[in-house]
């Protein structure tokens, strides 16, 4: 038997048990592993993690461990560049692109209503979520933390609030994307772009009240569906005055 000395740090430590939490602990294992897998044993997802220090030298998941060592593991740096350091994590992504588990299907209608790029099915099963994270370049967004352990899966975090709103918030915090909100240019059906199109382009499609009441349209290049400005596109207005205004006040608050 092995043993090692861990400390996890900040949002990190919501993987492990209370006595473990924000102090260092003696662990015991056997033979010599990654510190990919010994961390994921731990409870931690290996996407969750930024930079590994072992005995103060930045290493890579596949660093293997034989006992001894004192390990600090970190989660995202947003403010801070640790670009020299970071050996743990493939290129960051060029484009900010999701995909969420079946249990997040509120999330994906609001991220997408903000604009950004979001892949979800309510039939997918994990491989299938794995796979479209890992070979389309997505961010996978989910509340289940094996799936984040699978290993193909590159960018990955684990939802923790429970409230749709609230998820929200802890996404494009945690990503640091408020600056990247763009609303409504996205289906909120099928995730495809929307463009803008004449009244007399969509005249035939549209109900006899929206064709006397309304004059800015929207068309999903995916599925076709017409948008245009009535009350549900109000309400969601609403919805992303509140956002903004929330963050706008955490910011001049903090």
């Amino acid at each position: 038997m092995r043993e090692a000395t861990l400390r996890f740090y900040a949002e990190l430590n919501d993987f492990l048990p209370p006595e473990r939490r924000g102090r260092p602990f003696q662990h015991v294992f056997q033979g010599t592993p990654s510190v990919k897998d010994l961390i994921e044993a731990l409870g931690v997802p290996h996407t969750e993690v930024d930079l590994i220090l072992v005995d103060g030298e930045s290493v890579g998941f596949e660093q293997r461990i034989l006992g001894g060592e004192r390990i600090s593991v970190y989660p995202m740096f947003e403010t801070l560049d640790i670009e020299p350091l970071l050996k743990v994590r493939p290129q960051p992504l060029r484009v900010t692109r999701f995909a969420l588990d079946t249990h997040l299907g509120r999330l994906s209608a609001y991220l997408r209503m903000l604009g950004f790029d979001v892949w979800y099915s309510n039939e997918a099963g994990d491989a299938a979520l794995a796979r479209e994270a890992s070979e389309h370049g997505r961010i996978l967004l989910t509340k289940d933390r094996g799936l984040l352990k699978r290993s193909v899966v590159t960018h990955g975090y684990c939802v923790r609030a429970i409230r749709p709103l609230d998820q929200v918030i802890e996404v494009l915090d945690r990503f640091d994307l408020w600056s990247e909100i763009k609303p409504f240019r996205r289906c909120m059906r099928c995730n495809a772009a929307l463009v803008p199109v004449s009244k007399e382009q969509v005249w035939e499609l549209l109900p006899r009240g929206v064709q006397a009441s309304q004059e800015h349209f929207k068309r999903c290049e995916g599925c076709g569906r017409i948008y245009w400005r009535g009350t549900h596109f109000e309400r969601m207005q609403r919805l992303i005055a509140r956002l903004l205004s929330l963050h706008n006040n955490r910011t001049n608050n903090a």
